[in-house]
């Protein structure tokens, strides 16, 4: 979570949020330099049980990644 102040504004949104549905991992946002889908790759996770769900679901089918 990235929080604080900037000028008179308030900084308060999510670097990442990543969760668990329907066996899957749902990655709902990732701000982080190279992607939590890399470090999942690389840990031998499968590009199956990951969905990218910060790209609407009618642009998933041309990701190498789930769909849903």
């Amino acid at each position: 979570m990235k929080m604080g102040w900037h000028q008179d504004n308030r900084i308060n949104r999510n670097v990442i949020h990543v969760r668990l549905k329907d066996g899957k991992i749902w990655i709902e946002e990732d701000r982080t330099e190279d992607g939590i889908a890399t470090d999942l790759l690389q840990a031998e996770v499968s590009c199956e049980d990951i969905v990218l769900a910060f790209h609407p679901p009618r642009l998933r089918q041309f990701t190498e990644f789930a769909t849903a």
